[in-house]
């Protein structure tokens, strides 16, 4: 095998091993989240400060901008947290009171996102459905180079040397 027919592997098996890494994290954060709403403790916080991440913009890519907030609380046990979420509503300001949800075994995974089961769900359902055609994409490509890269076990024939006029 040569240095090019082992890219061929190599890379998408890379993006194999990250859609999978994807998807597990998608759905693991998805079940904490659920969790901490159903059986999760509530308390008031305070956002300290609200801030914004962009990514992407190289070349023709488009930016994505994400809106952060970083809150703090105290647990009903007296200990003072504070955590910092991502994809936060664009509502809260600065100094703004609001409810948190929290489990009372680990308040740093808190989350300040309303109850929404079904828009969980929706969009942990997408997430994992792209997830799964990337990672089959990637998987057809490998298997795609596989066939070009080997005889298939077919004869065609002879080839144009070996003809005979």
């Amino acid at each position: 095998m040569g240095l090019l027919q082992a890219f061929f592997y190599i890379i998408p098996g890379i993006f194999v091993v990250g859609g999978v890494y994807g998807v597990i994290r998608t759905v693991k954060r998805s079940r904490q989240i659920s969790r901490t709403w159903r059986h999760g403790r509530t308390a008031e916080a305070r956002c300290l400060r609200s801030y914004t991440t962009t990514s992407g913009g190289g070349g023709d890519t488009s930016v994505t901008t994400t809106l952060h907030h970083v809150y703090e609380f105290r647990t009903a046990e007296g200990r003072t947290v504070r955590f910092d979420e991502g994809n936060a509503r664009p509502t809260v300001l600065e100094g703004d009171f609001v409810t948190v949800y929290y489990l009372p075994e680990n308040p740093e995974k808190a989350t300040a996102q309303p109850p929404a089961q079904g828009k969980l769900a929706v969009g942990t359902g997408c997430m994992v459905a792209f997830l799964v055609v990337f990672i089959g994409f990637a998987v057809a490509f490998m298997i795609g180079a596989h066939f070009a890269f080997s005889d298939g076990g077919t004869d065609m024939g002879p080839g144009p040397a070996e003809w005979t006029p």
